[in-house]
């Protein structure tokens, strides 16, 4: 799948959502009905600030966000801005080890606090290599506790 445009995978990861949104909604979810945890991966708390500039738009738009929590698969985060879901973001994202990871972020879950909008963003044809280094170092501080 490396070798596929940015815009393709994009479109293979929005069916994925939508088959998962028609699975959530077919259950009761984000209909006040408590659901159990259903992440396939661990989250860890990153704390951490950045800059995030939307791909999928004609128009040139960067916010600025507050990183909580990261996993293998994606990284949830609060944001003043209302965005999008479904929109499409372009990351460079700063790990524990001050390694940068290039980070294409779609926004799959928005929900509102007090000041601002709490998100989950799936990572987007991020390399398994990049993918590692985040399980890695969750790995790593499971071992110390």
């Amino acid at each position: 799948m490396q070798c596929l445009s940015i815009k393709t995978k994009v479109y293979f990861y929005k069916v994925f959502c939508y088959n998962e949104h028609i699975n959530a909604e077919k259950s009761g979810e984000g209909y006040g009905i408590k659901m159990e945890e259903r992440r396939k991966t661990i989250r860890t708390q990153l704390q951490s600030s950045i800059v995030v500039k939307r791909l999928d738009s004609e128009k040139e738009e960067k916010v600025g966000i507050e990183i909580v929590d990261v996993s293998k698969t994606g990284v949830g985060f609060l944001c003043t801005e209302a965005l999008t879901i479904g929109a499409v973001y372009e990351a460079n994202l700063t790990i524990w080890t001050k390694d940068v990871l290039h980070a294409i972020l779609e926004i799959v879950r928005i929900e509102k606090k007090e000041a601002a909008f709490s998100y989950g963003a799936i990572f987007v044809g991020m390399p398994e290599m990049d993918a590692s280094r985040i399980s890695v170092y969750q790995t790593v501080e499971a071992s110390k506790e």
